[in-house]
């Protein structure tokens, strides 16, 4: 600000030929700005005014200074005025990367009141499977799981990530229901590829027991989208081992079953990823600020937490 104080003493002097003229411009003594100016030269290392008792005159490297500056002075001030007048108040393009599926059926539909609240705020979403560099490719924040957290970054836990085992009633129907997750290699089965290593999934299942159980599936539909696994399973293509997200809903409508209630993989938490402000949240953007207070009271609202643990596949509100 002391710079930008220097610029506006400099330029309105040339205009007024006079430290008093400007002065009265700006509200400041005759004096401030024949300091500003004095520093403005100081820190340039030339002269810019050929001063006498009479008349300011711009030096030659004066006059050039004065016409690269004067056109963009008043931009810089209204840039100035706007973020202290808009200080605080959530405005702007947030970027958000989360999953398709996930995003469309849980994050969407909470979105119009957000954005009726925030009116000033634009979302950009990009909707992918894969875990992005939140600082490096500038987001504001990321939903999902896994996401390494590099300096800088905060991971906030949304709800539990549970994995159930499904299938279609026509399937079940057809081949009965299975006693032991063993019993599942001989079943048709559904099954993801990591859309980062390009590995198939295989999850380690936990029994009543305290069993853990990795089973090897006869994989006839493989694809790294979990939203194309769900079809595939609605479609009786084979069981598939869904996260609760993409499964309750469809457990609810009664277009899947849950297979071997008593099992289910825990593979850690859904997050809200966001940049931390080395000074601390308040000077964290307003627009990011207030999406994840409100993602999180929506959260807990809708007891989304709840919904997404595998003891409770079909108590949905």
């Amino acid at each position: 600000m002391e710079a930008l104080s220097n610029l506006e003493s400099f330029v309105r002097s040339a205009e007024q030929h006079s430290f008093s003229a400007a002065a009265r411009l700006l509200a400041l003594t005759p004096a401030a700005v024949s300091r500003n100016v004095a520093q403005l030269e100081k820190n340039l290392g030339v002269q810019l005014f050929q001063r006498s008792t009479r008349k300011l005159l711009l030096t030659e490297a004066g006059e050039q200074f004065l016409q690269a500056v004067r056109g963009n002075l008043a931009g810089i001030q209204t840039a100035i005025a706007d973020i202290s007048q808009n200080a605080g108040q959530p405005a702007g393009t947030l970027r958000l990367s989360l999953s398709p599926g996930f995003g469309l059926e849980h994050i969407l539909p909470l979105m119009p009141e957000f954005l009726a609240r925030y009116p000033a705020v634009r979302l950009d979403w990009q909707l992918s499977n894969r875990q992005v560099h939140l600082v490096e490719e500038g987001f504001d924040a990321a939903i999902g799981g896994g996401i390494e957290l590099a300096p800088g970054v905060i991971a906030r836990r949304l709800a539990p990530v549970h994995v159930i085992w499904v299938a279609a009633p026509e399937l079940l129907h057809e081949r009965g229901h299975p006693s032991h997750p063993a019993e599942l290699s001989q079943w048709p089965a559904v099954q993801m590829r990591s859309p980062q290593s390009g590995k198939l999934h295989q999850y380690g299942f936990k029994g009543p027991a305290g069993e853990t159980v990795t089973p090897i599936l006869n994989a006839r539909f493989i694809a790294d989208d979990p939203d194309a696994l769900t079809r595939a399973a609605l479609l009786g293509m084979g069981v598939a081992a869904l996260a609760m997200p993409h499964a309750v809903a469809h457990l609810q409508s009664g277009r899947l079953v849950r297979v071997l209630p008593d099992w289910y993989a825990d593979l850690g938490s859904i997050n809200l990823y966001f940049s931390s402000h080395p000074a601390g949240a308040s000077l964290m953007p307003a627009k990011t600020r207030v999406f994840i207070d409100y993602l999180v009271a929506e959260f807990e609202r809708l007891h989304l937490a709840a919904r997404f643990r595998q003891n409770e596949p079909t108590r949905v509100r």
